[in-house]
């Protein structure tokens, strides 16, 4: 028999509740993301995935991260106030209205001068990178229907041991089912497939927010 608690609603509450608290500052960009994005303010990362990604890149060190996919600026405030000294991440996002929500944010949280916000499509931003550049954490949270074309373009540039965490990778168990063809579910779940069938990684999925896979470069 498989050693799993099965997670439900209240157990998942229960985890919520013994972990680090959020950031008060981004507590606050959560609430304003919510006033004006709406519906939309459901492409943001969970509270515990944001405490995640700050113990995992302040476990790492990074020298120079990555993100794809920025919105509002939250993810990136957590991977950003994990970075040492002088490290930078790199932002990839085509849109200055919500990235603009970020920038004031990143001042409060004394991020701003660690991150480098690029707006333009991201494998344009991608493959205009000097060639010998080498991140060592990356995050994944953009369109889905790219997933792969993102790995593919970040994988080759990780060093041996890099990091990428990538979110949505359950997309709200629909990805199982096979009857749900739009562009965003096939997308999640053709990147599941490429992923474990790819042998320069290795990888497992956590059931974190809508559902988060860490991927190491071998």
């Amino acid at each position: 028999m498989a050693k799993i608690t099965a997670l439900t609603q209240d157990l998942y509450g229960y985890m919520s509740r013994n972990r680090s608290p959020e950031d008060p500052i981004l507590a606050e960009l959560r609430q304003e993301t919510r006033r004006s994005a709406g519906k939309m303010a459901g492409m943001m990362i969970s509270e515990e995935q944001g405490v995640l990604l700050r113990i995992l890149v302040g476990a790492l060190a990074p020298s120079l991260a990555v993100e794809v996919g920025t919105f509002t600026g939250y993810s990136a405030a957590c991977i950003a106030s994990g970075l040492p000294p002088g490290g930078k991440l790199v932002c990839c996002d085509v849109s200055d209205e919500w990235t603009s929500f970020g920038t004031h944010y990143w001042k409060r949280c004394g991020v701003a001068e660690n991150i480098d916000l690029r707006i333009a499509p991201a494998l344009e931003t991608l493959s205009g990178l000097p060639g010998d550049l080498r991140f060592d954490f990356a995050f994944l949270d953009a369109d889905k229907a790219n997933y792969v074309a993102y790995f593919e373009a970040i994988v080759p540039r990780m060093r041996q041991n890099g990091l990428i965490a990538v979110d949505n990778v359950l997309w709200h168990n629909w990805s199982m089912h096979a009857c749900n063809q739009d562009q965003e579910t096939v997308g999640i779940r053709e990147f599941n497939e490429h992923v474990l069938l790819d042998d320069r990684v290795e990888s497992v999925m956590l059931h974190l927010g809508d559902g988060l896979t860490l991927i190491r470069k071998l």
